[in-house]
């Protein structure tokens, strides 16, 4: 679990405006830092099965959301992938 001020960094590092707290840009963010984290944890913990699940679900989710970005802003899109490390 991200702890409030991590979030809080995430959040204002990837905000689109100043009330930005929601958009797919900062959810594909959170998501994100919690993958690396749960991959940490099963590097150690290989049999643990049910955070696998939930790292499964969280992958399933940052998809979907970047599907949505994808689509709708294209440039934001392209980004948010350098920003974050992922592969357009």
């Amino acid at each position: 679990m991200l702890t409030t001020e991590e979030k809080t960094k995430i959040v204002s590092d990837n905000k689109i405006n100043e009330t930005d707290t929601g958009s797919a840009e900062v959810q594909v963010a959170l998501i994100s830092e919690e993958i690396q984290r749960l991959l940490e944890h099963l590097k150690k913990h290989k049999k643990d099965v049910s955070s696998k699940r939930g790292l499964l679900k969280m992958v399933a989710k940052r998809r979907k959301l970047l599907k949505f970005l994808e689509r709708t802003s294209e440039d934001s899109y392209r980004e948010l992938t350098k920003k974050i490390g992922l592969k357009a």
